[in-house]
């Protein structure tokens, strides 16, 4: 950016969010360029572990970023920037996986290394153990649209569920439901990881649930 500092800042302060989306609106040819930098690993991460696959969530990512470019505009400071961003994310994976429960298809494996793959940058995480890992993320994936993303940006994300309900553009109640469904049915599936608890409150952890959602072949297709 040519100028970095805040307007409404001490000098040398660098611009806020909110500021960097008016200099945007305003012309400046590098505002955006780096609101996307301070957020594109939270934004990838959350496309990640919703669409459960890199190429279509680098795909999401894209479309959402270019729709937030032309629309900033529309941007009025009823929520936080991050927020805003984060629903234009969210509503794009959502599409992408109503679109592929609607023409559902089979990868074929074509050989390519997992490594070869990646289209984003790969949020930094522990090494859980990979049997947990996939057991965790066939179970997540194999959530309903709704409660899968709901439970990305609550239990895997650590949104809280004001926020989250922003994101997803529905009442706090409805991601509170949404939750409660989606942990429950997670716990039939992972009782067992947790000594078969069955209280319906297994849900995973943020390290569990850390490791890249299955890609070509490993991808199941949402039930």
């Amino acid at each position: 950016m040519a100028d970095v500092t805040s307007r409404d800042g001490p000098p040398g302060a660098a611009p806020s969010d909110a500021e960097l989306i008016r200099a945007h609106v305003e012309g400046d040819p590098d505002a955006f360029a780096e609101l996307v930098r301070r957020h594109r690993d939270r934004l990838w991460a959350v496309a990640l572990r919703t669409v459960g696959d890199r190429e279509e969530a680098a795909d999401a990512v894209q479309d959402a970023l270019l729709n937030a470019h032309r629309n900033a505009a529309r941007f009025r400071g009823e929520a936080a920037v991050t927020t805003w961003l984060h629903r234009i994310v969210v509503n794009a994976c959502l599409d992408r996986l109503r679109r592929r429960q609607a023409h559902p298809t089979v990868p074929l494996p074509d050989g390519t290394r997992d490594d070869d793959r990646r289209t984003g940058p790969e949020p930094a995480a522990p090494a859980p153990d990979p049997d947990t890992v996939l057991v965790v993320r066939d179970a997540l994936a194999a959530l309903p649209v709704d409660q899968r993303a709901a439970i990305v940006l609550v239990d895997v994300q650590g949104y809280g569920v004001a926020e989250a309900a922003v994101m997803l553009g529905v009442a706090e109640g409805t991601v509170k439901s949404r939750c409660a469904r989606g942990r429950a049915r997670m716990a039939t599936t992972l009782g067992y990881l947790r000594g078969n608890r069955g209280d319906g409150k297994t849900v995973p952890s943020r390290s569990e649930a850390a490791g890249p959602l299955p890609t070509g072949s490993e991808r199941r297709e949402p039930r």
